[in-house]
Parts: C-alpha cells; sequence; structure tokens
C-alpha cells in the first residue's frame, strides 16, 4: 500500500543470463522495495518501490539494485500525483 506522500517507483531490469533468482533474493530485505515481477522481453524483471524522497530512490537503485553482481542494466520510471486509474 502506497503511504501518504511516498514516491512510487518502477526499475526495468536486465540480468545476466539464468541470474534473476540472485538478484531477488539479494533484495528481498530491502524494506522499500514492495513487489518484483519476472517479465517476458527485453527486460528481465520489474521491481516496485516505495519511497518518502527522491533521494531515498536513487540510493536505493545506485546503491543496493545497480551494483549488485549478475545486474547488466537498470531503467527507473517514476510515477507522479494519484492514479490516472483505479480498480
Amino acid at each position: 500500500m502506497l503511504l501518504l506522500n511516498n514516491m512510487k517507483a518502477y526499475v526495468l531490469l536486465n540480468s545476466e543470463l539464468g541470474q534473476e533468482s540472485k538478484i531477488i533474493e539479494a533484495l528481498e530485505d530491502v524494506e522499500e522495495i514492495t513487489k518484483i515481477y519476472s517479465l517476458y522481453g527485453i527486460y528481465d524483471l520489474i521491481i516496485e518501490m516505495e519511497a518518502e524522497t527522491m533521494d531515498k530512490v536513487k540510493e536505493i537503485v545506485f546503491n543496493r539494485v545497480r551494483r549488485l553482481e549478475h545486474v547488466k542494466s537498470t531503467i527507473t520510471l517514476l510515477t507522479y500525483g494519484d492514479p490516472v486509474l483505479n480498480k
């Protein structure tokens, strides 16, 4: 659940072949990461996260995600405002 005033971000991640489970395991203890999904297509994983500030998002992405062994690349998507569709 998105806490009041928190930012929600999604990180698209490319991993080395077959290394997704090691990345997921390494991120299990990151409190701000709420969900991780496997993907078909260009990216291997999508990470959903919530943080209080842009600096916290940056810290997690740069220091906890991108520096992991087996991570080849990431793209971070930041949301803003209320959802445009909420069912």
